[in-house]
């Protein structure tokens, strides 16, 4: 048994002991149902929010590369993290309002999620730490009761994706680990606006250009990894039947880096430099399409549906992939839930793993562009195992211990504890490649890793205010 996996063990064991003396839940439920979250702290109107959300995988293989393939924020095996650290401020618009209102958010974040959640341009190489900065959001919203008979909210700035069904925030998701739907098929953050219109109580549009997937503001330098924008527009249907609702939203636009190399194309760089390109990133778009059910079925129980396709028209490579959920809510401090999901990488092009602090960043900017075949991690990218169809089965819990502390505290601290089990599997992989359990022999031999199986027990807290 390897040291790091029983340093992952030993951390898990941490957290339950320090779960008695810990604050209360402050769980704040977003698709899945969870204890009410407390007040947060209020000053001349403006709320202020924050948590730290902190937790390990146990990975019993012991993979020799330290890495849970096909995973992004929970990518280390068998080591503890702190994944997010964030604080909040906002006022918030009244969407029913007959009247013009509006209100802004501004949420930095501190941690190993940052890696990839960060914008573009923003904190670029900041440090070469896992432990990364980011501003999470940084908008001004308004509802303008006008055109349709709910009126139109409005949206502009710096804000995580409306797309898909889950979230960066912790406090957002049932489970620890991410989905491959989140992780490799919807963007994450945008730079730009949007509006959703009440065209009536059943039904919204919703209409938006950006910069693209987690582009930063047109005005800062390199906060664009190329010169074509994104639009993003959809319909959400509410309560068709009780307690349903289904958002269908979608995102066009160029979003691959400048890329140096041959064959050259003659082209001049965007600095003015004159330079040589494998491809023109603005003459191609990558197209995402994502559908998100839910119905809340009883105060009880909560069941989802996300369907997503994705497709790189540059790279011309596609994946598609569905996911379900079920969320019992047990008791006030008590929830359950599963998820299993399905997704195929066409091409082996979008499942990867990055293993540098800044490999996701580069990527993005198109610094040693093209994710290679095994875990060699060339040009400091990324590796995948080829074109392959991955599953996944995740189940858990959410435990929001009713807990008396010191009066001296904030009133609004809460504790959420949440431990999973998860079992991915990957199949039809070319002859002879595994995705999962890298070992040294498997590096030197040029290979991926040796098993198509993964089993992660996963568990993290989070702290809320």
């Amino acid at each position: 048994m390897s040291l790091r996996f029983l340093t992952g063990a030993a951390a898990i064991a941490l957290i339950g002991a320090l779960a008695p003396v810990s604050p209360a839940s402050a769980q704040q439920a977003a698709p899945a149902p969870a204890p009410a979250a407390p007040t947060h702290f209020v000053w001349n109107g403006i709320t202020f929010s924050g948590h730290i959300d902190a937790g390990t995988n146990i990975n019993p293989d012991s993979p020799d590369n330290n890495t849970n393939f096909g995973q992004l924020f929970t990518d280390r095996s068998n080591s503890f993290r702190v994944n997010q650290t964030t604080l909040a401020a906002q006022q918030d618009i009244d969407s029913t309002a007959s009247e013009f209102n509006w209100g802004w958010r501004l949420e930095g974040m501190y941690g190993t999620d940052a890696r990839f959640t960060h914008t573009i341009g923003l904190f670029d190489r900041a440090t070469n730490s896992p432990y990364q900065w980011d501003l999470v959001e940084g908008s001004a919203s308004a509802h303008l009761p006008v055109i349709f008979s709910g009126g139109v909210d409005m949206k502009a700035g710096i804000y995580p994706t409306p797309i898909g069904y889950e979230v960066i925030d912790a406090n957002g998701n049932f489970f620890y680990t991410h989905s491959y739907i989140f992780n490799y098929g919807i963007p994450l953050k945008h730079t730009g606006i949007y509006a959703t219109g009440h065209v009536m109580d059943m039904l919204d549009v919703w209409a938006g250009a950006d910069t693209g997937v987690n582009g930063g503001p047109p005005f800062f330098r390199g906060s664009d990894n190329n010169k074509t924008g994104a639009f993003l527009f959809g319909v959400g249907i509410n309560n068709p039947i009780p307690n349903l609702t289904i958002l269908a939203l979608a995102h066009i636009g160029a979003e691959n880096g400048y890329v140096q190399g041959a064959p050259c194309l003659g082209g001049v760089s965007p600095t003015g430099a004159t330079s040589c390109y494998a491809h023109d990133p603005n003459a191609a778009v990558r197209q995402i399409y994502d559908v998100v059910t839910t119905w809340k079925a009883t105060d009880q129980i909560t069941v989802a549906n996300e369907t997503n396709y994705i497709r790189d028209d540059l790279f011309h490579a596609t994946a598609e992939g569905t996911a379900f959920y079920g969320i019992y809510k047990w008791s006030d401090q008590w929830s359950f839930g599963a998820r299993g999901e399905v997704f195929r990488d066409d091409q082996g092009f979008f499942v990867t793993s990055f293993q540098g602090s800044q490999s996701f960043m580069n990527a993005e900017r198109g610094i040693g562009m093209g994710n290679t075949v095994g875990p060699t991690n060339l040009n400091n990218t990324g590796y995948n195992a080829g074109k392959a169809t991955y599953s996944e089965l995740t189940i858990g819990a959410n435990w929001s211990p009713a807990i008396a502390f010191p009066s001296a505290l904030p009133s609004t601290l809460g504790l959420t504890l949440r431990p999973e089990f998860r079992w991915d599997h990957a199949w039809g992989l070319n002859p002879g490649v595994h995705p999962f359990g890298v070992t040294k022999a498997s590096v030197a031999a040029g290979t991926t890793g040796t098993k198509d199986d993964q089993f992660l027990l996963s568990v993290d807290a989070i702290l809320s205010f």
